[in-house]
């Protein structure tokens, strides 16, 4: 069995639902298909949502019909049938009505991600009612009933098994089934979510839990590029990466990948392949556990980063002085982008500013603080290229003019990482791009 998932502008328009409906049932190999909710949607949810939180109910009815006349429109555009309109028309009322329920009672964080998670059930719903019409059968699967998280936001990966295995077990014949990526289920039983581009994640831990023999994530690009192409001319897509490459890519901005949907395909060894739904027949990206080729293959980079320093001649010779540092974004569940040490001073980068304010009030015990923002991680990886003669010098060379606030080298094998201004960022793409690809 594969896994077969598709993003929001691969489900956006009805004419691409249609193809989406071609790919699915192209094979014969059981396949459980896991849809994002039609693009836009999340946006437009998100935006229900903070009116709400602001009590401007006025503005959140204006969303809600705003969103709610666009998949109006959708529906009798991908259906044909009376009976499959009719059903449709009866799917969107409904959810439609939840959301108008949420304008007369008091809003919470709860409710907020029951907003939330009502994209992914309307995609797949309507998905269904396709399938439906056309007699292709299916079983619809609701993410809720299996896939779940713990008190840590963490997958519980045994659990999503042995839920999806007794599942899938009674329907032994069936060789499609349809479910939500994003939404599960949280330790006290709500709808809760896996954050922005968690379909992606979904995917990866249903290929894990049932030992898929692929997991393929269906996108509008033809697999992960060697660069950004929106900032840079010129890219090509990658045609193999291992996964450490691919989660060094995908956590440090390769946009076409969540960062965290490599390592649940990785414990179980899972090939992911990242496939173009507009161009089926390209070659995309293949994910796998070991590739040959050796030396540089892509750069990414990462925006929104903060930079923290603190420095004191306490640290020097003092053991102990770095625990006490990680300890107080261990408390404040803020988590490390990179880091370099001197005698005196220790650097580190965060990306979540949310504790920022209370992490450099307790450093200041520590020693003197200092806080650079607008700075950007941009990283060049590839398969042992710590190891490889001359990487590091043509990355330097490239990026002759600009100041280099941090380098990390060597704390992976597979990657090197570089602090800059963020003013910066898209002239090191371009200059990187020049100087470590040739072609």
């Amino acid at each position: 069995m594969k896994i077969m998932k598709f993003g929001g502008t691969s489900v956006g328009r009805p004419e691409r639902m249609h193809q989406v409906k071609d790919l699915v049932t192209s094979g014969d190999e059981p396949t459980i298909v896991v849809l994002s909710a039609l693009s836009g949607t999340t946006n437009a949810l998100v935006g229900i949502g903070e009116a709400l939180a602001d009590a401007d109910k006025a503005l959140a009815k204006e969303r809600i019909d705003a969103l709610h006349a666009h998949y109006l429109v959708f529906y009798k555009e991908l259906l044909q049938s009376d009976s499959a309109r009719a059903k449709a028309e009866g799917i969107i009322k409904e959810h439609f009505e939840f959301l108008n329920i949420l304008l007369k009672i008091s809003f919470n964080e709860a409710i907020n991600r029951d907003i939330l998670a009502q994209g992914e059930l309307l995609s797949t719903k309507l998905f269904y009612t396709l399938l439906e019409e056309l007699e292709i059968p299916a079983v619809f699967l609701p993410a809720l009933d299996f896939m779940s998280i713990d008190e840590n936001s963490e997958p519980e990966l045994g659990k999503i098994s042995e839920k999806l295995k007794a599942i899938l077990a009674e329907y032994g014949d069936t060789k499609l089934f349809v479910t939500q990526g994003y939404i599960c289920k949280n330790h006290r039983n709500e709808v809760d979510n896996l954050k922005r581009g968690g379909s992606d994640y979904t995917a990866s831990l249903i290929a894990a839990a049932i030992q898929a023999s692929a997991c393929e994530i269906w996108t509008d690009i033809d697999g992960m590029h060697n660069n950004d192409p929106r900032i840079v001319d010129q890219t090509r897509p990658i045609a193999e990466l291992s996964f450490d490459e691919a989660a060094e890519l995908a956590y440090f901005g390769a946009k076409i990948l969540h960062p965290a949907s490599i390592w649940p395909a990785q414990l179980y060894n899972v090939p992911v392949k990242l496939l173009n739904t507009m161009q089926p027949q390209a070659h995309g990206t293949l994910i796998k556990a070991e590739v040959d080729a050796i030396g540089v293959k892509a750069i990414a980079a990462k925006d929104g980063i903060t930079a923290v320093k603190i420095k004191s001649s306490r640290m020097l010779l003092a053991y102990g002085f770095l625990r006490r540092i990680f300890e107080i974004f261990e408390k404040y569940k803020t988590p490390i982008d990179m880091i370099t040490t001197s005698e005196v001073a220790v650097s580190v980068t965060i990306d979540d500013l949310s504790h920022l304010g209370q992490i450099t009030a307790e450093l200041e015990a520590l020693g003197s603080v200092e806080v650079d923002r607008n700075q950007a991680i941009v990283c060049i990886v590839g398969n042992e290229i710590s190891e490889t003669k001359g990487v590091i010098k043509s990355v330097m060379d490239a990026l002759e003019d600009i100041p280099v606030r941090m380098v990390s080298y060597g704390g992976s094998r597979h990657n090197v990482s570089l602090l800059i201004d963020a003013k910066f960022k898209n002239e090191a793409l371009q200059r990187l791009n020049t100087g470590l690809f040739s072609w």
